[in-house]
């Protein structure tokens, strides 16, 4: 059992608690709950190693001796221990540390979100989730966009991370796959046409910008087209998380119809 504070593994996990540079040096981030690290292991992802304390529970038991029985470095931590690793306000006693391996992306993608200049954590996990659910290829994260593999991130997308391929890239990348592939470059903007209106079935970038700023210059240049939601009543818009999902799921049925 882990008792003491200045063990190897809770540095790593402090470290990965932290800025988006340790975990991209560390090449890992962290899954914390029974739920997430079930997750990860229904889709197979590779672990690092698993701690857990006393106050786990069954279901998280069961997760534990599963864990073990694939050879998952697993080991128990004293609960105090545990509660000052956590992120949340009540500790579900396990977590894991995961390796940051990349999923494929299609090698003729039609379907990419980028969040662009999505600050908050909640919003960034909650359009990653859709995007998941909505059939979106990748996910592809600017420079002025939140760490997608941020704890708090996660912990909102509920699992998306697992099975959407997520990328960190700059906008001369975007630019290059957006050409070298015939994308279309729709912005999610309120000066645009109805997205029930616009053919949204050939092969496309939906960029959904942040609630405080909207979307970046930079992707402002590079749109090819822009789209909006139409509301009724005296709202004058929805969060970003809500917006983006809408309009994931009216590609998503207009490419099913």
């Amino acid at each position: 059992m882990i008792t003491s504070a200045h063990n190897p593994k809770l540095k790593l996990i402090r470290a990965l608690q932290g800025r988006s540079k340790e975990r991209r040096d560390a090449g890992a981030f962290l899954a914390e709950g029974v739920r997430l690290v079930e997750d990860a292991f229904r889709a197979n992802w590779d672990f690092r190693f698993v701690l857990y304390d006393e106050t786990l529970s069954e279901r998280g038991r069961l997760q534990v001796e599963n864990l073990r029985l694939k050879g998952v470095e697993v080991e128990e931590i004293a609960a105090n221990l545990m509660k000052s690793l956590s992120d949340t306000e009540t500790p579900q006693g396990i977590l894991a540390v995961l390796n940051n391996h990349q999923l494929p992306i299609s090698s003729q993608p039609n379907f990419i979100l980028i969040p662009d200049q999505i600050r908050d954590p909640g919003n960034l996990g909650a359009l990653l989730r859709s995007a998941a659910a909505a059939g979106v290829q990748a996910a592809l994260i600017p420079p002025e966009t939140t760490d997608a593999f941020a704890p708090k991130v996660l912990r909102a997308g509920m699992g998306a991370h697992f099975h959407l391929p997520i990328r960190s890239v700059t906008w001369e990348e975007i630019a290059r796959l957006s050409e070298a592939e015939s994308l279309q470059i729709y912005l999610a903007d309120m000066d645009g046409d109805s997205c029930w209106d616009v053919n949204l079935r050939a092969p496309l970038i939906l960029v959904v910008g942040g609630e405080a700023d909207g979307a970046s210059e930079s992707a402002r240049k590079l749109a090819t087209g822009k789209i909006k939601i139409l509301m009724s009543g005296n709202v004058e818009s929805l969060n970003a998380g809500v917006a983006g999902s809408v309009l994931m799921f009216e590609v998503m049925r207009q490419r099913i119809a």
